[in-house]
């Protein structure tokens, strides 16, 4: 290809508008950066699991029976009884999804139900 053939379509690329996308990478690359640098504090949260959930009180708190609340929430009715007698303690993810139900049961079961 001829030199200015080469360097015509390059001029018309580095002209083209950026797309909103490009804009959003680069905007974020450039947070990155000044990030690395010290220069930029970024919004940051700490999660905190709940080491003991007491199932039988958020249960009742909701007026739900046993069976009732396994299947609204998609739980194992039969880990919920071995919670609930002190057999069994719920894993992390079952806390988590517990600690959410206690503050948030309609939001699950709008995620859960649709």
């Amino acid at each position: 290809m001829p030199r200015s053939m080469k360097s015509a379509k390059l001029s018309r690329r580095s002209k083209r508008k950026t797309s909103p996308l490009g804009r959003r990478l680069v905007a974020g690359l450039n947070d990155a950066l000044a990030h690395a640098r010290g220069e930029l504090q970024l919004p940051s949260y700490t999660v905190t699991v709940p080491e003991n959930v007491d199932v039988a009180t958020l249960r009742r708190g909701l007026g739900l029976s046993q069976a009732a609340f396994a299947r609204a929430f998609g739980l194992d009715v039969t880990a919920l009884h071995a919670w609930e007698q002190g057999r069994r303690r719920p894993d992390r993810a079952a806390r988590v999804l517990l600690a959410v139900i206690a503050r948030e049961p309609e939001a699950v079961l709008r995620a859960l139900g649709g």
